[in-house]
Parts: C-alpha cells; structure tokens; sequence
C-alpha cells in the first residue's frame, strides 16, 4: 500500500470499488485471451465443468460450515443468486449464453473481492 510523505496511508473514496471494478475487468481479459487461445471445439470439456462445479459447491459448503450465519449474508445470497443465473445458463440458447457467461463471471468478482462490510452484511433479522 502506497504512504504519502507523512506515512500515513494514501486513500480516496471509492477506491476500493475501483480496484473491485479493475480486478473484474482483469479476470475477463484474461478469460477472453484464454477463450482465444484455447478456443475448444464444442464448448468446454466435461472435466473443467465439473472441477469447476465441485470445488464451486466444496467452497461454498466450507463458507457455510465456518459461518453458519453465511447465507443470510449478501456473499451467501449471492451465491444462491448466482446458482440461479447458472441454471438459466444451462437452458438459455448459444447468444445467450455467451452474455450470460460475462455476465456471472464479473458478478462472481465483484461479490468476490468486494469490501467485507458489504459481502458480510445481514439481510433480514439479525
């Protein structure tokens, strides 16, 4: 973290959104370059699906065992919200999977590397 000449930590409001916003933008460069590099004939391979299923649903049942409390959070509801757009993924046709694709990788970042504050925020009763 950069120091200003006092040595104290430089800051700005909004700075942690905008590296949150960088940091989406960063995964989706790299994930078009590699789409581009690899470019699989017929989609995926059946493997990198399910290694992405699985240790998906390992890390989120680890979240929910550490923090039971976890899926009344917006990081847990997010989760379910993004399980949700999956689904639509599935059955949605070939255009729209591609924008749906973009779509729940830059959510998924966002949820990911968003401020605590925000990701651990209660919704309902507390």
């Amino acid at each position: 973290m950069a120091k200003d000449a006092s040595g104290g930590y430089r800051d700005f409001p909004g700075r942690r959104w905008l590296v949150v916003a960088l940091r989406a933008a960063h995964l989706a460069g790299v994930v078009g370059v590699g789409a581009g590099l690899l470019a699989l004939p017929g989609g995926p391979a059946g493997g990198y699906v399910w290694l992405m299923v699985a240790s998906g649903v390992a890390m989120a049942a680890l979240d929910a065992w550490s923090n039971p409390v976890w899926l009344r959070e917006l990081a847990g509801l997010s989760l379910l919200l993004k399980f949700a757009l999956l689904g639509w993924f599935v059955v949605a046709d070939e255009g729209a999977q591609r924008l749906l694709f973009w779509a729940i990788l830059v959510f998924s970042v966002i949820f990911a590397h968003a401020p605590a504050s925000f990701r651990h925020r209660r919704m309902g009763r507390h």
